[in-house]
C-alpha cells in the first residue's frame, strides 16, 4: 500500500465534461479545487483532503464516473481486505477483522476519503470501522431498542404516534455506521429494496387511518432509492389527501453527496411540503461536496434539520458540537436533535453518560444562537418515543414566581401574576 504522506501526481482528465481544478495557489501549495460542469455551468467542489485520496487510490477513474453516484455506490468499501489497502488497521480493529461478526461494513469510496489512514481514534473512522468491543455485550442491550416490531400494524410501517407514522422504505443504506439503531435490519444478509408490493400495504394502512398527517420515510436510507422508484412513493403519498407533510430522514448528503443530482431534486420540488433530516456526526464531515449538496436542497426550497448521535470519543464535547452546529447553519442545515445513543447490542464504548448531553446543552444555550441548539431526546427503549431532556433552569416556584437560573449561574426572579380567589 502507498503511503498516505508520499507526494501527489496530478490527475487525469477524461477532458468529457469536466474541467481540471487549479491545484497550486500562488505560494505552491495545494488548495481546494473546483470543477467546472461544461454543460450545465455549475462548480463542483472538491475537498483538498478528496482530491488527494483520488489521485492516491483512483488514478484512473474519471471525474464523471466519480461523481456519479451509482459508482460510488458500486465501489464501496465493503470488506476488511478493501479497508486493509486504505488504512492501517489498528490491533482491535484487526481483532474484530479476524472474527468477522457483526453489521457488515459498507463505505463510499468518498466517505472513505474523509477517513484517517492512520489514526484509529479518528472520529469518523470510529463510527465506520468495526472493533472488537462490538462484540462485548452489555445487560441493557438489544436487538430492537426503540420496539419498532411491536408498534408496526403492517410490515415496513411503525406507527407510535398519533398524527404521524415511520416508512421503512429499505433496508439498504449507502453506508453502514456502527452505532445503527436499525443494525437488526440493515445487517441483514443480501440486502434489497423492498418490492412495491410491501409498500404497498403500507400506503393502505396510511389511506385507512386519516389521522396521520406526516409521513417519515427512513429505512435503511430512502436516498438509495432510484429516482424513479423514490418518485412512484412521493407520489402516492401526496395523493393522499390528509397526508400534509412528508419528511425523508437520510444520511446520503455527508457519505453520498454525488445522489444530490438535479434529477433528484426536481423529483423532490414538486411534492412540497417536503422536509429532510440529515444525519451529521462531526464538523469533519461538513466538507464542499456535502456544503454543495445541503445548499441544492436548500435552494429547492427543502427545509433541513440535522439529527446527530452522541457517542464517546466522537462528539461529546461541547466546542466540538458548537463547530458542527456552527457550519450547520451556514449550509442552512437547522440543528434538530441530538440523540442519546440508543443501546443496540455491543454499543457501550459509544454510550456517554446522560449528564454529557446535558452538559453540552447547557455549553451551548446563551453561548450561541438559538438556531444551533438541538433538542436532546432519549429514545425510550420500548417504544416509549422521544422523551427531551434538558437542564434543569427552574431552582425552585414560592409565593411569587420562579426562581431562574440563567446560562451564567446567575438567580433571577419571574413574578407570576396574581390570580383573584
Amino acid at each position: 500500500m502507498k503511503s498516505p504522506a508520499q507526494s501527489f501526481s496530478s490527475p487525469e482528465w477524461d477532458g468529457n465534461e469536466l474541467e481540471p481544478p487549479d491545484t497550486e495557489s500562488e505560494s505552491g501549495k495545494e488548495i481546494q479545487g473546483k470543477y467546472r460542469n461544461k454543460k450545465n455551468g455549475t462548480d463542483l467542489h472538491v475537498s483538498e483532503r478528496t482530491g488527494r485520496f483520488r489521485r492516491l487510490y483512483y488514478p484512473e477513474v474519471s471525474d464523471m464516473d466519480w461523481n456519479r453516484w451509482t459508482w460510488q455506490l458500486a465501489n464501496s468499501v465493503n470488506s476488511w481486505e478493501q479497508l486493509a489497502r486504505f488504512i492501517q488497521l489498528s490491533p482491535d480493529e484487526l481483532h474484530s477483522a479476524e472474527l468477522k461478526k457483526k453489521l457488515p461494513i459498507r463505505i463510499t469510496p468518498f466517505y472513505m476519503s474523509l477517513i484517517d489512514p492512520v489514526d484509529p481514534a479518528q472520529p469518523i473512522r470510529r463510527t465506520m470501522v468495526p472493533v472488537y468491543n462490538e462484540l462485548i455485550l452489555s445487560p441493557e442491550e438489544m436487538a430492537d431498542p426503540l420496539g419498532e416490531e411491536n408498534q408496526s400494524p403492517v410490515p415496513q410501517l411503525v406507527h407510535r404516534y398519533p398524527d404521524r407514522v415511520l416508512f421503512l422504505t429499505t433496508g439498504v443504506c449507502a453506508s453502514y455506521c456502527r452505532y445503527c439503531t436499525r443494525s437488526h435490519m440493515v445487517s441483514k444478509k443480501d440486502k434489497v429494496h423492498s418490492r412495491i408490493a410491501e409498500w404497498n400495504a403500507a400506503l393502505d394502512y396510511i389511506r385507512e387511518h386519516p389521522e396521520i398527517r406526516d409521513v417519515l420515510l427512513s429505512g435503511g436510507d430512502p436516498l438509495t432509492l432510484t429516482d424513479s422508484r423514490l418518485e412512484y412513493l412521493l407520489s402516492k403519498l401526496r395523493a393522499i389527501p390528509h397526508v400534509e407533510i412528508i419528511r425523508i430522514g437520510t444520511k446520503v448528503p455527508v457519505v453520498l453527496p454525488q445522489r444530490i443530482t438535479p434529477s433528484l431534486l426536481g423529483i423532490l420540488q414538486k411534492y412540497h411540503p417536503l422536509f429532510m433530516s440529515i444525519h451529521f456526526t462531526h464538523p469533519g464531515e461538513v466538507v464542499p461536496e456535502v456544503e454543495r449538496a445541503c445548499n441544492a436542497l436548500a435552494n429547492a426550497g427543502i427545509p433541513l434539520g440535522s439529527q446527530t448521535v452522541l457517542m464517546k470519543g466522537v462528539n461529546d464535547q461541547v466546542e466540538i458540537m458548537k463547530d458542527l452546529y456552527h457550519r450547520l447553519l451556514k449550509i442552512r442545515v437547522r440543528p434538530y436533535y441530538l440523540y442519546q445513543c440508543d443501546p443496540i447490542p455491543g454499543s457501550v464504548h459509544f454510550r456517554t453518560p446522560v449528564a454529557t448531553g446535558l452538559e453540552i446543552i447547557r455549553g451551548l444555550r446563551g453561548y450561541t444562537s438559538g438556531y444551533a441548539i438541538p433538542h436532546l431526546v432519549i429514545d425510550a427503549p420500548g417504544g416509549g418515543g422521544k422523551i427531551p431532556i434538558l437542564p434543569d433552569y427552574i431552582e425552585e416556584k414560592n409565593d411569587e414566581g420562579y426562581i431562574l437560573r440563567n446560562y451564567q449561574g446567575k438567580r433571577f426572579l419571574y413574578k407570576e401574576p396574581r390570580t383573584e380567589k
